[in-house]
């Protein structure tokens, strides 16, 4: 199913092999290839010689479709082949009439050469293709259009980071702050003494307003 309006000169289409990422896994990832993947395919490759945008920390996008054999999250597999590809790749996750998108934002290991490390992961829930909310805004550069389209999938389109780095440190600061919070409410439940409560229930709401500040920044 074709979910980008992308220019035909950045379309591959062409099968990729599951034993291509053998050399990464282990046998019990080997099999997972195997058991939950129907099909992997390439589909668009948007550079500057097919898109006509100028690369910068940015080379290249890739676009995969993963077809899937049953309704399961893989993000563990879609890892594997992020590592072993040095380019930002777009996932395109597929069962039966559902999707779901994911990227990562990544930079080269400092020792292994042969793999990336991942910084963050975005990714969408599942949903219906015909409610398809986005989209590659092919405008400025390479780096711009895979900036704007993790914003996008991070569900925050009112943040406009300077560089893709300055969005995986917000989002790192909104998931640290969210582990505060989780962690109070669990104390708050727990907790018999009222004075005790009383405090935890201040440090809540402080930590909760400092979310909402953040999110509004």
């Amino acid at each position: 199913m074709e979910i980008f309006n992308l220019p035909p000169t950045a379309k591959v289409n062409k099968v990729i092999p599951k034993n291509a990422f053998d050399a990464y896994t282990n046998v019990k990832q080997k099999k997972l290839f195997t058991d939950l993947i129907s099909r992997m395919s390439w589909v668009y490759k948007l550079s500057s010689d097919t898109i006509n945008l100028e690369p910068g920390q940015v080379q290249e996008i890739q676009v995969f479709k993963v077809e899937l054999k049953v309704k399961e999250d893989i993000q563990p597999l879609l890892d594997i082949i992020d590592k072993a590809i040095p380019y930002s790749i777009v996932f395109v996750v597929e069962f039966e009439d559902s999707i779901y998108l994911s990227t990562s934002t990544k930079h080269p290991h400092p020792v292994n050469e042969d793999n990336s490390v991942i910084d963050w992961t975005f990714r969408t829930t599942w949903f219906v293709p015909s409610e398809n909310k986005y989209s590659f805004r092919l405008k400025k550069s390479l780096e711009a259009v895979y900036k704007d389209f993790c914003i996008q999938l991070s569900e925050q389109s009112e943040v406009q980071p300077k560089t893709l780095q300055d969005l995986v440190e917000f989002k790192r600061q909104i998931q640290a702050i969210e582990k505060d919070i989780a962690k109070l409410k669990a104390n708050i439940a727990s907790c018999k003494q009222f004075n005790r409560k009383v405090e935890l229930n201040l440090k809540l709401k402080a930590k909760e307003k400092e979310l909402d500040e953040l999110q509004m920044s």
